[in-house]
């Protein structure tokens, strides 16, 4: 079923490479006939189809572009490469992470960075959680510096995510808490610090294939905040107050930062939230 629908579309449709995006968006017509059980999409699916709308409609020819960290960026890079291969464009990607980096270079991307484009044209990223105000809770991954970085110097924010890391509340469905990067020699300290003065408990994150903590791609160590989920955060002010602590580098709290935000559903669409 698959090849007859391929074999429906238009030679230039095929060429350019757009046929792989209308089909997420046309809701997986072509598993009508599977059961329900098998009919919904897999968590990668949904990735895959909320990454390709967003690069599909915010990359444009001669743009700088900042890519972000994790499992869905994967794909978001994997379009931006079918697009510049099948369209031409002329883009410029800059990492936020070791990860990122290696999927530009290992997409035959151009790799540029900071120093040389301080201002980007838009930065696409995944989340671990979205509210309903936009609010974003980032680095499960270990990269929120500089997504956060990166982020700050785009003029739009582009977030992709599935369906799981929509919520109408942080904390409703990612429970791994906020993540805050800290230099090392002050983690016991501003652990006892935010404890006190927000509640919840925060933990050190260990690595999994190292002894010892997780060491970020800038040498600093991340506490993960579990945060009071009874009661509501004015989540710029915690952030602020936060930053003030001495020791802390950043938070996963991107607050007023997202643009616009991209979710694959079960059923291969995508919904959209704006700031």
């Amino acid at each position: 079923m698959f090849r007859q629908l391929v074999h429906s579309l238009s030679p230039s449709l095929v060429q350019s490479g757009r046929w792989s995006s209308l089909v997420c968006s046309t809701n997986l017509t072509l598993f009508s006939t599977q059961t329900t059980a098998t009919a919904k999409m897999s968590l990668e699916e949904a990735k895959k189809c909320a990454a390709y709308k967003a690069v599909d409609e915010y990359v444009k020819d001669n743009t700088v572009v900042g890519v972000g960290s994790g499992s869905t960026v994967v794909y978001a890079v994997h379009r931006i490469a079918e697009r510049v291969k099948a369209e031409g464009l002329k883009l410029v990607c800059i990492p936020t992470s070791f990860q990122a980096r290696q999927l530009i270079i290992e997409h035959g991307l151009v790799l540029g960075d900071l120093e040389c484009n301080p201002r980007l044209d838009c930065a696409i990223d995944g989340a671990d959680e979205v509210d309903a105000k936009m609010v974003l809770i980032k680095g499960g991954g270990g990269c929120l510096l500089q997504e956060k970085i990166v982020a700050s110097c785009a003029d739009r924010l582009v977030v992709i995510a599935d369906y799981t890391k929509d919520s109408a509340k942080l904390g409703q469905q990612y429970r791994k808490g906020i993540p805050i990067e800290v230099a090392p020699m002050a983690y016991v300290p501003i652990k006892g610090k935010v404890e006190s003065q927000f509640g919840g408990t925060l933990k050190l994150r260990m690595a999994v294939a190292k002894a010892g903590p997780v060491v970020t791609d800038n040498g600093n160590f991340i506490l993960d905040w579990s945060f009071p989920a009874d009661k509501e955060h004015d989540w710029d002010a915690v952030n602020r107050e936060i930053m003030m602590i001495p020791g802390v580098v950043d938070t996963g709290l991107f607050v007023g930062m997202a643009t616009k935000a991209y979710f694959g559903q079960q059923d291969g669409s995508v919904t959209e939230r704006s700031a």
